[in-house]
């Protein structure tokens, strides 16, 4: 007869961090938030927060690491059910973000987490990988979403990068000005480049 488990692992744990973390972050700014008042939040004592992360950088490091992997496994799965361009433009357009994580909720708090990781340049390597991660996604995007409309890609990495600097723009935008910058700026956009060139991205 098995046990039923009666503490949480230690992935339901780092998820009521990031969850807490988030909510911290965004109340108090991430460089004030005191690693203490973090786990307070998601209900654990600074002892459990160190026997999951060494700093608050290492936590931010973990939880743009999971923001991405969780983008492309969302990206993917829209791609393989929605083949048409215009589709799956508007299938991310429509996508539910409650059900994401807390990057995924708050593009805003994903931009200043980059933004403050970016600050110590031994931390920028770990940047590197994600943005990499994430040019290879949209690459992938590119390339598929190019053949479905009967078009040869051409150089979709090249493409992704632009498409990713046009993202983060967008965002930064809207973190200086959101009342000229809609929270979808960046899709109406690549709409647009998909109708003038044909190009799309995520």
């Amino acid at each position: 007869m098995s046990r039923l488990r009666t503490r949480p692992t230690r992935d339901d744990t780092c998820e009521k961090l990031f969850e807490a973390a988030a909510r911290v972050f965004e109340e108090q700014g991430i460089g004030s938030a005191s690693i203490e008042t973090i786990a307070a939040a998601a209900g654990f004592t600074r002892g459990a927060f160190y026997s999951n992360f060494r700093s608050k950088d290492e936590l931010i490091i973990a939880m743009l690491e999971e923001h991405v992997a969780q983008s492309i496994r969302r990206n993917l799965d829209l791609l393989d059910k929605h083949k048409d361009p215009a589709d799956f433009i508007e299938a991310l357009r429509s996508m539910d973000r409650s059900q994401q994580d807390p990057l995924g909720r708050s593009p805003l708090l994903h931009m200043e987490m980059i933004l403050y990781v970016a600050r110590a340049e031994k931390r920028r390597p770990e940047l590197a990988k994600r943005l990499r991660a994430r040019r290879k996604l949209v690459a992938e995007i590119v390339e598929t979403t190019m053949k479905n409309s009967g078009r040869p890609p051409r150089n979709p990495a090249w493409a992704a990068a632009i498409l990713l600097a046009l993202e983060d723009g967008f965002r930064l935008h809207r973190l200086i000005d959101p009342e000229t910058t809609p929270a979808d700026s960046f899709l109406r956009a690549i709409g647009d480049l998909q109708r003038a060139i044909g190009v799309v991205s995520s």
